[in-house]
């Protein structure tokens, strides 16, 4: 059992914290929340012209701002049921089973109301963050994203955004890139064709007349193969179709 002047020396404490915190509101506005969107806490007119690695630093600074808030809230409203329980005399005794609470758990916690089984503190939530219910990957909503279909889709929507820069950079995703403009998932997907040789084949209106140009994609495609030693993209033609393009098959065929 307490004695008054163990309670008073609890109750004088309990109350020098409870100033602390609202000096502690009143100089930092609640950790500046009081304001309206996160980039005017940094005197930000506007988040239109930031690159999005400044916005998410300061994204994260503002969701740090809030755990501290709630926490310091939270911090609050125990000193307020703490300095209750002092005046309804029930302080230094276990909310849930009435047993009387050690005097040092209340020198190292005075807010506390519970003995040391029935803190609620021993509960572990299992619950995810609230991010999770809006924040979903940037494709996988359409039609055509779980298929192998050409179709236009979600992904290809993203691709068509992050072709004019994103955060990323090479070092971020799993495969090489030469440049920070292809820094983005799948950068090398083919855009309007199937076939790389679709950028340097074509034919008259009526298919006819195959004609290849010089282009720098044609140069590629033919490097490419003089690497593989082969005569296609896909492999290697047949002995019967492979000797018409062969030196010792063009005075057969001309």
């Amino acid at each position: 059992m307490l004695s008054a002047l163990q309670l008073e020396k609890f109750r004088n404490q309990l109350i020098k914290d409870q100033k602390a915190i609202n000096d502690r509101f009143e100089k930092v506005g609640h950790y500046d929340l009081e304001l309206g969107a996160f980039h005017e806490a940094t005197g930000e007119l506007s988040s239109y012209d930031n690159h999005p690695g400044d916005d998410a630093t300061e994204l994260y600074e503002r969701e740090k701002d809030i755990a501290l808030n709630e926490h310091t809230e939270k911090e609050y409203k125990d000193i307020e049921e703490a300095l209750q329980a002092i005046e309804d005399g029930t302080y230094g005794t276990c909310k849930e089973c009435g047993v009387e609470i050690p005097l040092e758990r209340l020198e190292a916690l005075p807010t506390t109301l519970y003995c040391k089984e029935h803190s609620p503190d021993h509960l572990v939530s299992h619950e995810r963050p609230v991010e999770e219910t809006v924040l979903k990957p940037a494709f996988g909503r359409f039609e055509f994203d779980e298929s192998e279909g050409t179709a236009y889709d979600a992904e290809d929507a993203w691709q068509d955004v992050a072709s004019y820069g994103t955060s990323e950079t090479p070092s971020d995703i799993d495969m090489e890139v030469e440049h920070y403009n292809d820094a983005y998932i799948e950068s090398d997907d083919k855009v309007g064709y199937v076939e790389d040789y679709e950028n340097f084949v074509g034919t008259d209106i009526e298919g006819k007349n195959i004609t290849v140009y010089p282009t720098h994609q044609h140069r590629q495609y033919e490097d490419i193969l003089d690497e593989e030693g082969t005569m296609t993209i896909f492999g290697d033609l047949p002995p019967g179709e492979k000797e018409p393009y062969t030196e010792e098959g063009k005075d057969n065929y001309r």
